[in-house]
């Protein structure tokens, strides 16, 4: 069925497109974006009225923790994926610390059919690149890339040895993929559980410096220059590290960068009274660096807007502090933190976050989506930025409750997500 998209405030960076306009999808993919779409209002068609509403790419999540395979009790592919179409993303970079590791092409393979029975969001496996994620041998990334693997990442065990990090990019470099990095010297973090500073030492805490990322930031775009391969660090959270990257692409490292929404909306504070639902790696640190990650963001040295989706089950954070795991659920939340926190504040304008969340994501890894170009896949998000509403765990799609922003009064909710032409979450609309 063709899908008429009419009086939407199109936002499409990709194409520099900003306007009030109709778009058009046909056969999974968009036919057209024009003022007037009558002459396409032909046969079997659905018209949505989306006067007020915006219509953009679908986000497209470069770092989500699906779970699945091994961890099913925290998120599986349906959950992960639900929650994902629910909050505007139309596809996600799945990480590959699961059980077994995504680092055999047989588990990428089991996963992509798991994915395409679910048929809600695309999911892009990122494999693991040393087996079972040990800092040891690598994985033989050619067959996972064949298998259908993006990119690879040291993600939730980042790589300590240097050796290793050379081989590794080395190979992903003659197979032109991406390298993601997690960047923390675990010699500066052992038994750290929140950020080292005055709220740790208030909490009487075990602190993880920012030093301990800020090195293996500068570690890894020196080697991603020696070997030419490209790199992605993995969720920056410290002022250190974007002066690092600042000075790393003026050198010209092959390097993109990411951060998170609670980068940018939460403090290390918000750990005070043992919150465990603030507690991730890396830990939230303090304002200083939260303004650093904005400017960050806004002069390009950050490119992307990930989730780093982490689901735990609740009797897993309802531990003492410093025994709870690290990381918060987001694909949820993301969109509509990062737009309270940025655009209706000012800071940020909603084409350049629309770029963040989605046409930087396909860049950096080459994948489809990400535009609104004629031709394209029809994977877009319908965003009611008006509206405010409350957050509540119990209501999220995802299996796990594990968030910091419960209770938030957030503005802009996503409406309607569709993939490759089929509408896959409505709300409202």
């Amino acid at each position: 069925m063709r899908t008429i998209f009419r009086r939407a405030h199109v936002c499409d960076p990709s194409q520099g497109i900003d306007r009030v306009a109709d778009v058009v999808v046909d056969e999974g993919k968009v036919l057209a974006i024009t003022d007037d779409s009558t002459p396409y209002d032909v046969g079997s068609c659905e018209v949505i009225e989306c006067a007020g509403l915006a219509l953009a790419p679908g986000l497209i999540d470069l770092h989500t923790h699906l779970r699945e395979p091994g961890y099913e009790y925290k998120e599986d592919v349906q959950s992960g994926t639900a929650a994902a179409v629910a909050g505007g993303f139309s596809a996600v970079c799945c990480m590959p610390n699961t059980d077994p590791p995504l680092d055999e092409p047989s588990v990428i393979r089991g996963l992509l059919r798991r994915a395409e029975e679910v048929g809600l969001a695309r999911v892009y496996p990122v494999a693991a690149v040393t087996k079972g994620l040990r800092d040891e041998g690598l994985s033989e990334m050619a067959a996972l890339k064949e298998a259908g693997a993006v990119a690879v990442t040291d993600d939730a065990y980042p790589l300590q040895s240097a050796e290793v990090l050379r081989r590794g990019m080395e190979y992903a470099a003659q197979l032109g993929l991406t390298l993601m990095t997690h960047c923390e010297d675990k010699s500066l973090t052992h038994d750290g559980c929140m950020n080292e500073g005055l709220t740790a030492t208030i909490m009487g805490l075990r602190g993880m410096p920012p030093v301990a990322e800020e090195v293996q930031v500068m570690r890894n775009c020196l080697m991603s220059l020696y070997t030419g391969c490209r790199l992605h660090i993995l969720h920056v959270s410290t002022a250190g590290a974007v002066r690092i990257l600042r000075w790393a692409k003026a050198q010209g490292v092959p390097v993109t960068a990411e951060t998170c929404p609670h980068y940018f909306a939460l403090t290390d504070e918000a750990c005070l009274g043992y919150n465990t639902h603030a507690k991730m790696n890396p830990p939230l640190r303090t304002q200083a660096d939260c303004d650093a990650v904005v400017e960050g963001l806004l002069d390009g040295t950050i490119d992307a807007i990930a989730t780093d989706h982490a689901p735990h089950a609740s009797h897993e954070k309802a531990q003492e502090f410093a025994l709870a795991p690290f990381g918060i659920v987001g694909l949820e939340t993301a969109f509509a933190v990062a737009y309270t926190e940025l655009v209706s504040t000012g800071r940020m304008s909603l084409s350049q976050l629309v770029d963040k969340m989605s046409c930087q994501p396909a860049r950096i890894l080459g994948l489809p989506g990400g535009t609104l170009q004629p031709g394209a896949p029809a994977d877009l998000a319908l965003f009611d930025l008006n509206r405010r509403w409350t957050v509540r765990a119990s209501e999220f799609r995802s299996k796990s409750r594990n968030t910091p922003f419960e209770g938030w009064e957030l503005q802009g909710k996503p409406v309607l997500t569709m993939v490759g032409g089929k509408i896959v979450y409505r709300e409202g609309c």
